[in-house]
């Protein structure tokens, strides 16, 4: 056993500095001071509650100015460094399945008024939806591969800030489809495995992602809201006069009348859940319209045949009353096996929520006051680098619990107990900054000086707006000649 462990040792830092080379060679501007920072973020004893506070650290050689410099000025080979994530070793789901879970988190910065890019993000309210607010911020949409099991790991491959400008969807679609070619090449998927499924929740359009990945090997898996409306498959055609039907009968999930039976119905009991029922409807689809998302489409609207899944369970975690959870796949003819796979994937969906708690609450990533969002990505994908070093040395990492926490097998440490012994595990790891050099800080701004170049403000919110019918753009575009 002891030799297994110290092979798990070995692979851990071996995989962990090989990662902290491509790292640095990524780094391709401020390497030093970002890199440093990274092990600044890891090493500190608590939650990381200023980026200048890490200087203090003795693993940061460098002075505060130095840091703000790297973080303004700087510059990461975000490409270079999403291929080094690629190559990592992957979790996977009990099928030997890649899972990518895909959601929005969000920065807010309701005070900097000074910082372009920010947009209006839904803050949820504890007690409540007539709590819920709109806060300025920037949200970030991140791509992560799950784990099979309960767990608060996953491994984060993509961040990308959503921009004024930019479409969710379409903005999603290509980040997907970055990460996807990157295991592609990175040799994590090949022919014959089974297609890459990505859990969406309820704010993307499942349907419409799924037809931007048309041709590549993945699986689009999301939830719908309960007052959707889908379609059925068209009738045989009867007569040869008139257009043949594209749409067949309406299928609305707040009226069981129009659902008829099953294809599949399974029953399953669980621990945290009690007993879990799903009932799946084959080859379902939305009624598409040239309106909003599908106004630029040229040609026949396509029609996007899926998996409809109802989920009921007995009772939540949390006490509350379970709602039933409607999930629709892009993958047809489904087994009973298929869809317990997929509830149980969108279950594991979660996680990632586990994620964005550590890296705001433990890593600092909405902590520091950039001004640019230029900053804020490097700031994101330092914290990324910084979480993924964690993942890979949890085999290595001992168990330096507080006297008041329960002892954890190694395999179920968490990340904020394995960061606590980073300190220890650095020396067994490669260090490729260069030491500081001597040099003589600059004079700065004259005494009595004032600054003759206030910073521009900048309004909150999207500052291009969607027609949402032909006429409407038609008329935008005479406008415009």
């Amino acid at each position: 056993m002891s030799l297994l462990h110290d092979d798990a040792r070995r692979d851990a830092f071996d995989f962990t500095s090989h990662f902290r080379e491509d790292l640095y060679a990524c780094l391709t501007r401020r390497g030093d001071t970002l890199f440093e920072l990274v092990d600044a973020m890891l090493c500190e004893n608590g939650p990381v509650t200023s980026p200048v506070e890490l200087t203090l650290l003795a693993e940061h050689r460098r002075g505060h100015s130095a840091l703000y410099d790297a973080l303004n000025c700087g510059h990461i080979d975000t490409d270079g460094l999403r291929h080094a994530l690629a190559v990592l070793p992957q979790p996977k789901a009990a099928d030997n399945r890649i899972v990518l879970a895909v959601d929005v988190t969000h920065w807010l910065r309701p005070d900097a008024s000074c910082s372009p890019g920010r947009l209006f993000c839904h803050v949820y309210g504890r007690s409540g939806r007539a709590s819920d607010q709109l806060v300025p911020g920037w949200p970030y949409s991140f791509v992560a591969a799950l784990e099979t099991g309960r767990t608060s790991w996953c491994q984060l491959l993509d961040a990308r800030r959503l921009g004024p400008d930019d479409d969710v969807a379409e903005i999603t679609a290509a980040q997907v489809c970055h990460v996807v070619t990157d295991l592609i090449d990175a040799g994590q998927w090949e022919p014959g495995d089974p297609d890459i499924l990505i859990v969406l929740d309820a704010g993307y359009d499942a349907p419409r992602l799924a037809h931007l990945l048309a041709g590549l090997p993945v699986e689009v898996l999301g939830r719908m809201r309960s007052d959707r409306v889908m379609r059925r498959p068209a009738p045989p055609r009867t007569r040869r006069a008139g257009r043949p039907t594209r749409h067949g009968a309406v299928f609305r999930f707040a009226d069981p009348d129009t659902w008829g039976a099953p294809d599949v119905e399974t029953v399953q009991v669980t621990d945290r859940y009690g007993t879990a029922r799903a009932v799946a409807f084959d080859r379902l689809h939305p009624h598409l319209t040239t309106r909003c998302a599908w106004i630029d489409h040229i040609g026949e609207l396509p029609i996007i045949e899926g998996t409809q899944i109802r989920l009921t369970v007995d009772r939540l975690p949390s006490g509350q009353d379970p709602q039933p959870v409607w999930l629709w796949s892009s993958k047809t003819g489904m087994t009973g096996k298929d869809v317990d796979l997929r509830w149980q994937a969108f279950l594991r969906r979660f996680d990632i929520e586990y994620t964005f708690r550590m890296i705001k609450q433990t890593l600092g990533w909405t902590r520091p006051k950039l001004r640019t969002p230029e900053a804020a990505d490097r700031w994101t994908w330092l914290v990324i680098a910084a979480h993924t070093q964690l993942r890979l040395l949890r085999e290595a990492a001992a168990d330096l619990r507080r006297p008041w926490e329960k002892r954890a097998e190694p395999t179920r440490l968490t990340p904020a107990r394995v960061r606590r012994g980073f300190r220890n595990l650095r020396p067994h790891l490669h260090r490729p900054a260069r030491a500081p050099k001597s040099s003589t800080p600059g004079p700065g701004r004259p005494v009595g000086s004032k600054n003759r170049h206030p910073t521009p403000r900048h309004d909150v919110g999207k500052t291009t707006r969607r027609p949402e019918s032909i006429a409407e753009r038609n008329h935008l575009k005479a406008r415009k000649g």
